[in-house]
């Protein structure tokens, strides 16, 4: 009885410890994110990324994102990828056009872990917009408005960040609802 009684406090204990895992993360597609896993590594449990992840494995990017880092990644959700113009995924996608797919996706890319807060202080600290260089060369300008923080690309298209945050053991992911393009 008292062995049946320490094996489900144990049981329990590990259980509440996963849950508060979880906990310190929002959750990304229905899917909890750690911040002991990496950026694929999450990702790829995400029901919302699921276009995401097999363009960065179409890219060859994967090796990357797994890495130390820190990055991080304005992950655009399968909406986002939807709302282009038709074909444009599938063209993305081919292997001739893995040059452009991977120019896309760096183009949400930054070199740093830079989570929302302190983007909102550059943002601030620039006077209400905050250019941030990314690992693709584009440059996005980010502003913030009453809390929410937005992300305008070279084109002028505007993305906002619907779930921030998401901790990474290499970097963070900011959850976008648009696809970030380059100036082509």
């Amino acid at each position: 009885m008292i062995k049946s009684l320490l094996r489900g406090f144990a049981l329990a204990t590990v259980l509440s410890a996963v849950a508060f895992a979880a906990a310190k993360n929002p959750m990304v597609g229905g899917a909890a994110m750690f911040d002991s896993k990496n950026i694929i590594e999450n990702a790829t449990n995400s029901k919302d990324h699921t276009t995401l992840v097999a363009a960065v494995k179409a890219a060859g990017l994967v090796g990357t994102l797994e890495g130390k880092g820190p990055f991080t990644v304005f992950a655009p959700t399968n909406e986002a990828f939807a709302a282009l113009p038709k074909g444009t995924v599938e063209t993305l996608l081919k292997p001739e056009n893995k040059a452009t797919l991977t120019k896309v996706l760096t183009c949400h890319v930054v070199a740093a872990d830079a989570m929302a807060e302190t983007v909102a202080k550059m943002i601030k600290a620039d006077g209400g917009e905050h250019d941030i260089k990314t690992v693709g060369g584009c440059v996005i300008k980010a502003r913030e408005n009453m809390g929410k923080i937005t992300l305008t690309d070279e084109n002028g298209d505007v993305a906002h960040v619907t779930i921030a945050d998401v901790k990474q053991s290499n970097g963070v992911i900011h959850v976008v609802d648009k696809v970030l393009l380059p100036k082509m």
